[in-house]
């Protein structure tokens, strides 16, 4: 089963409870799945701020436990049947942070065995890697309907290390061409950095 959790968190209490960044909500979100210290984690998130503060989704296996940060009324969980993800076509939203591996030189100006990772910036860059994650994941994308909405880069903290990730949004509408495939994309997420809130696939069936 799958299960998909809507959190609604005002400006004043995302302030008071000191989530300043990704890493923050992460941590947070960590608190409605208890006793599951050292595991892996195997839960989605996706964060949206609004003008009345921020909606929280999390997509997870196991129902989680509202924790003590999110009003009883602001919190909602709710199982996805298996029934809808029999669509063919959807209309999705994706928010990941594409990146590309290039080569990096020594100090001999040889290249060395690990490059280095870089965001994407082109639209041909965007429509390579949505598709190879669609031919991964068991989906296509029509190239004609799809946006890629770069949002710009989002820092975190994370103990004593300081993060950067470059936020891209695609919208468009896709077709599922393996379900067994794409029912597991959508419930592992697609694409890098996971556990800062990118990869969750918001989808609804077209008519």
């Amino acid at each position: 089963m799958t299960y998909l959790t809507q959190a609604i968190v005002d400006h004043a209490t995302a302030a008071k409870r000191g989530f300043r960044d990704v890493y923050d909500w992460h941590q947070a979100v960590w608190k409605a799945f208890p006793g599951r210290d050292g595991e892996n984690r195997d839960f989605l998130t996706r964060l949206d701020e609004r003008d009345d503060g921020f909606r929280l989704l999390i997509v997870s296996p196991a129902s989680p436990t509202r924790p003590d940060w999110c009003p009883v009324e602001a919190w909602q969980t709710k199982p996805i049947p298996e029934t809808y993800f029999s669509k063919r076509r959807y209309a999705f939203q994706l928010r990941v942070n594409p990146t590309k591996k290039v080569t990096k030189l020594g100090a001999d100006g040889k290249p060395t065995k690990n490059g280095r990772r870089v965001p994407l910036r082109t639209r041909e860059e965007f429509v390579a890697w949505i598709r190879r994650k669609g031919e991964q994941g068991g989906f296509s994308v029509a190239a004609d309907t799809m946006r890629a909405i770069q949002q710009g880069r989002e820092y975190f903290q994370k103990k004593e290390m300081r993060g950067l990730h470059s936020a891209v949004e695609f919208q468009g509408t896709l077709t599922v061409v393996d379900p067994v495939k794409f029912h597991d994309s959508f419930a592992r997420g697609v694409g890098s950095a996971k556990a800062f809130g990118f990869g969750l696939m918001v989808i609804a069936p077209c008519a």
